[in-house]
């Protein structure tokens, strides 16, 4: 049995030193179809089409308030809670919880609605992340 073992380990010995002959082609290069819309016409690489019925978030925000939870508790009926925000000042929209624009509080057809008054450009809202 050990003279069985001994010529298995040197037949695998001696097969693992012999030189293997690898013979690698060259992988052909692959050349990709230009992708098309079903028209037959290019593609645009700013085609909003594809992202306009992506649902967002939208928030009017009037103002904001920082109360102790014992205060909450303490809300009734009726309670006026005081907001950061002045009377007459604009209110912020935001999309996604990111400020894209501020307006003003109208009534259309006994409904709230907002009257944009500004919209921020990306250069105005790194200025206003921290309001």
């Amino acid at each position: 049995m050990a003279q069985e073992w001994s010529t298995a380990v040197s037949e695998r010995a001696s097969a693992m030193s012999a030189p293997v002959a690898v013979h690698a082609a060259a992988p052909a290069p692959h050349v990709f179809e230009k992708l098309t819309p079903e028209g037959g016409r290019p593609a645009l690489h700013n085609d909003i089409d594809m992202v306009l019925d992506i649902p967002v978030q939208l928030t009017v925000e009037l103002g904001r308030a920082r109360i102790a939870i014992r205060d909450i508790l303490q809300l009734a009926q009726g309670a006026v809670i005081e907001l950061d925000a002045l009377a007459g000042e604009p209110l912020n929209v935001l999309v996604n919880g990111r400020l894209i624009a501020q307006g003003e509080v109208v009534v259309v057809n006994d409904k709230l609605g907002i009257r944009l008054t500004d919209i921020i450009t990306p250069s105005e809202r790194l200025g206003k992340i921290d309001r």
